[in-house]
């Protein structure tokens, strides 16, 4: 499933409507129905608030319904490994995200 999927699950299952997610992103609901439907693109910028909205972390809602990684193994490890394509203006963004790091850069290896 895609992540648009995934929030749209998610969303469904936590009994919301469509106008709560673009109430919470500032955007139209005419918007929004055009992201669930895949016919306008999701913004990056727009998962921190989504997931904020679902009480969790941006990574779940790529992984959803599964957690990607449990939050009390988060304070023993300095390193997570994430593995899913994007391309690479967006890296640094969804890595602050993930991580809530302002200062974390994305270094190819």
């Amino acid at each position: 499933m895609t992540i648009v999927e995934n929030i749209k699950t998610m969303r469904q299952e936590r009994g919301l409507r469509q106008q709560d997610i673009a109430d919470v992103l500032h955007i139209d609901l005419a918007a929004w129905n055009r992201i669930e439907k895949m016919k306008q693109n999701l913004m990056v910028c727009h998962l921190e608030k989504i997931a904020s909205l679902f009480d969790c972390r941006v990574i779940d809602l790529y992984t959803y319904p599964k957690r990607f990684v449990d939050p009390e193994l988060l304070d023993n490890h300095e390193r997570i490994s994430v593995t899913f394509e994007i391309s690479p203006d967006k890296r640094d963004i969804l890595l602050k995200l993930v991580t809530g790091n302002e200062n974390i850069k994305f270094i190819d290896q």
